[in-house]
């Protein structure tokens, strides 16, 4: 068996079957790609079916020595797991390596989030005498008011705002549609942004239903939008290392902390699993001590 042709089927597997997009794909490949190089360089002509729990504890070995986190050891790991699964399930292979192969520990890592004068001191700091300003005052209105992923805000159509109703649709991970209610700031900076800068751009034919473009008329990338970010926190010398993410992370937090219900909180981020939502329950410990102070009968 051959590691390309079992790559390009598993590939299409995770495409396919479990409806993954592109760079969760990319990633699972990625994560093949580092076992391939080590097998390479320590073990000869060696097949994804050859490979024993021997050669995959080496293999975590190996990742320790080069300095790689537990986190990313623990999700390179998950990876080559799934790989195995699929080959397992496609019966290229009768017993599973991965089985008895164990995940770093690892504790979960709670997000960083900004107060809600961080993000108006954020969006306040947009200088709107520049031609892409209010792009990206709306930008940031949208990805705070809303809670979306980074590719989620890069790729919204202007076909997906239903403002009248006062929602957007978005296209999530796997293709998954969902609406989330959009607030009526968000609705106000973009309808300033489609009036003004977007109006006055050459559009490419291919983006004529992306909502934010770039100045040559074309879908934004997400290195874009992360790039802005990072500018506006330096400018107003914000002592947190943020990403668009942080703005979701933020998102979640205040409308928990608010008294939002985890099962709708869960539904606008889109998330599978309330278990991913309930993170967010453990991030106020001002909130969760005035809490115990005034409940708990020994306070």
């Amino acid at each position: 068996m051959k590691w390309e042709e079992s790559k390009k089927g598993f590939e299409n597997y995770l495409k396919l079957e479990k409806s993954l997009s592109q760079n969760s794909i990319a990633a699972y490949i990625n994560d093949i790609n580092k076992l391939i190089e080590f097998l390479g360089k320590n073990f000869k002509r060696i097949g994804p079916e050859k490979v024993k729990l021997n050669h995959l504890k080496k293999f975590v070995e190996w990742l320790n020595e080069k300095g790689v986190s537990p986190r990313t050891q623990a999700r390179t790991i998950s990876g080559i797991k799934s790989f195995y699964k699929y080959l397992l399930i496609e019966e290229k292979i009768s017993s599973d390596p991965t089985a008895l192969l164990e995940s770093p520990k690892i504790g979960r890592k709670l997000p960083d989030i900004l107060s809600m004068e961080e993000i108006d001191t954020l969006i306040d700091a947009v200088d709107l005498e520049k031609p892409e300003g209010q792009r990206n005052k709306a930008m940031l209105e949208t990805l705070y008011s809303c809670g979306l992923r980074v590719s989620e805000l890069v790729n919204l159509k202007v076909t997906n705002l239903f403002f009248e109703q006062g929602f957007i649709k978005i296209e999530g991970k796997g293709d998954k549609e969902r609406l989330v209610p959009v607030s009526s700031r968000a609705v106000e900076e973009i309808g300033k942004y489609m009036n003004g800068y977007r109006k006055r751009l050459k559009i490419s034919k291919e983006s004529e239903n992306v909502l934010f473009l770039n100045r040559r008329g074309k879908k934004l990338s997400r290195v874009m939008v992360f790039t802005i970010i990072k500018n506006l926190a330096q400018k107003i010398n914000l002592d947190k290392k943020i990403s668009p993410h942080t703005f979701r992370h933020s998102f979640a937090t205040h409308l928990i902390n608010g008294g939002a219900d985890l099962r709708a909180v869960q539904e606008m981020l889109g998330h599978e699993s309330i278990l991913t939502t309930e993170i967010y329950t453990h991030l106020d410990r001002d909130y969760l001590k005035s809490t115990i102070h005034q409940f708990h009968p020994r306070s």
